[in-house]
């Protein structure tokens, strides 16, 4: 077996660290520098900053490339970044400019293209991007590329391109393609898979000054996901789990090179900081390319109240009756109004409106918020100054064919070959079962509000379920997703049996009246649940204090269980 591929990633979001390509490439050995920078909304901040004349890539790129381009160069690591965003060959030229500008010579430089299709998008679309896979990625390396830049290309596909150009996988490795999609997904989000944002993060040394991971991927699709030495944070089976439930849904993971099945996964550990992934089964890809569109939505003005005191809820509801009779709740296109205890006796009520009229939602609401100020509820007082409307973007999952999507490579400027792939076979059915189900089967959605234990069966104890299972949340679009895993086996029965739909309902009231799914992951010793609905019109519009889910998951370890006396 040939020598693993050492992947480092330096970025897991637009805003992530602007030290870690160098610390990644200063501290230790490595073959590939990849980052990710984009998101459904970074799209649509990228979008932005074109209208305003700005670039539509991601300029912290640059700034971090900077500091070790030379470096990349002399030790022959290869840069890999999707931060070209909606321009990527303007990155590519801007990369170049910054190689003459650090005297850098001979550095090769591609760009892939291709996932555009606003022309084939709806009047008003502001983005539409199709998901590429990793072979675009693939042939610019083969080509000889020394930093290839990407637009909207999955997250794992920045791992997935690399190996396919390192350990020759065609598109009939299927296990192999899916090994590295789920070593790319872990990788991602960068510290994540690190400690960072872990339930557990008591077990966390050194958390402020967190390693970046590295995948170390091999030519049967297995990875060790490390860190290098003398970095903070941990890389153990409960961090790579809690990565791995992060923003998916069913257990089959679709992506343009495979699908691959996160209920075969196997995760071993083999040292200190040295995650195994290993045992990933990949089917063929679906026939279509997911599409992330965005749209602009309107306007919409958020003004936040905070209640003190006894009788909250008689509190808000008295506000809200104040504020509507100035400004008819009816009047709005949307209203949304959120009530998040603080504590015994403080909360904050957040009145959010949406509108196509912007002075509708601007200062005709804010300022009717504040006429309220002296005839309301004891104890007003407001965190919000009255203030015009802000526009918003609607984010749209679709999908394309992908006959319809025409990728483009260029290297220094000219465009070289993209090998065809062979087209999609049909998928077939799964034999797998766990829980008694069949893979994939949805449990859910429920209209129950939950089911409680009766008097009688309530054991002696009561405690949070944060002291027995871990939570990773995140946004899907509009829908939530909620990662749930335990330690054992052995509580991993309790809780599969335990954390029902019913149950997530009864401990979670904002998803009581939503569409509910309930996913079981017994090789990780997790379920999953994805949520419809619960961030409205997605992260870019949604009107709640987390727009992104991220506390969720949080929130539900907080609630009081009874204990498994395990």
């Amino acid at each position: 077996m040939s020598a693993p591929l050492r992947i480092a990633n330096c970025s897991g979001f637009y805003g992530d660290r602007l030290s870690a390509a160098r610390e990644m490439v200063e501290g230790g050995p490595i073959d590939v520098l990849t980052g990710d920078w984009l998101a459904e909304l970074t799209m649509l901040i990228l979008a932005g900053n074109q209208l305003k004349g700005r670039p539509g890539y991601a300029p912290t790129f640059l700034t971090q490339l900077e500091q070790v381009l030379g470096q990349c160069q002399e030790r022959g690591i290869r840069i890999v970044s999707n931060a070209g965003g909606l321009d990527p060959a303007g990155c590519a030229r801007a990369v170049a400019d910054l190689a003459t500008r650090l005297g850098l010579h001979g550095l090769r430089i591609a760009h892939v293209t291709g996932d555009d299709v606003r022309a084939q998008a709806e009047p008003g679309t502001v983005t539409a991007n199709a998901y590429l896979g990793g072979r675009p990625i693939a042939a610019a390396l083969a080509a000889g590329a020394d930093v290839v830049v990407t637009g909207r290309v999955t997250d794992a596909a920045l791992v997935t391109g690399p190996g396919m150009w390192r350990h020759g996988w065609g598109s009939g490795d299927l296990d192999a393609l899916a090994g590295s999609v789920v070593a790319g997904h872990v990788i991602e989000c960068g510290c994540q898979a690190t400690g960072g944002n872990y339930a557990f993060f008591e077990e966390v040394p050194d958390l402020a000054h967190c390693g970046f991971p590295i995948a170390e991927l091999h030519a049967d699709g297995s990875a060790v996901i490390t860190k290098h030495p003398g970095t903070g944070g941990l890389v153990s089976v409960g961090t790579v789990t809690a990565q791995l439930l992060y923003e998916i849904s069913s257990p089959r993971y679709p992506g343009p090179d495979v699908t691959a099945r996160f209920d075969t996964i196997q995760l071993t550990q083999q040292a200190p900081d040295r995650v195994l992934i290993s045992g990933v089964t990949g089917e063929p890809p679906p026939e279509t390319l997911k599409v992330a569109v965005n749209r602009l939505g309107g306007y919409r003005n958020t003004m936040t109240l905070v209640l003190t005191g006894l009788d909250l809820a008689e509190k808000a509801r008295l506000a809200e009756e104040a504020v509507w009779a100035r400004v008819p709740k009816e009047s709005f296109e949307r209203t949304h109004v959120d009530l998040t205890p603080l504590d015994a006796g403080t909360a904050l009520l957040r009145i959010t409106v949406m509108d196509q009229d912007r002075k509708r939602a601007g200062r005709a609401f804010s300022s009717a918020v504040v006429e309220t100020g002296l005839a309301s509820y004891p104890g007003l007082y407001g965190l919000t100054p009255p203030g015009d409307a802000s526009a918003y973007g609607v984010y749209t999952p679709s999908s394309i064919s992908r006959d319809q999507v025409r990728v483009r490579v260029c290297l220094d400027g000219r465009e070289i070959p993209v090998p065809d792939a062979d087209p999609p076979r049909p998928q077939p059915e799964p034999p797998h079962v766990s829980d008694g189900l069949p893979y994939g089967t949805h449990v859910g959605p429920w209209t129950s509000a939950g089911l409680p234990l009766p008097a009688a069966e309530l054991p002696e104890e009561i405690v949070p379920l944060g002291r027995i299972a871990g939570a990773r949340s995140g946004d899907k679009g509009g829908d939530a997703n909620l990662g749930v895993w335990v330690r054992t086996p052995e509580e991993y029965a309790w809780l599969s049996d335990f954390l029902t739909v019913e149950r997530l309902r009864d401990l979670l009231p904002e998803v009581r009246d939503l569409p509910v799914e309930r996913f079981v992951l017994p090789n990780l010793l997790a379920l999953n649940f994805v949520v419809s609905g619960l961030l409205g019109l997605g992260v870019a519009a949604s009107p709640r204090l987390d727009p992104q889910a991220k506390a969720l998951g949080e929130r539900l370890r907080s609630a009081m269980v009874p204990s498994p006396g395990l």
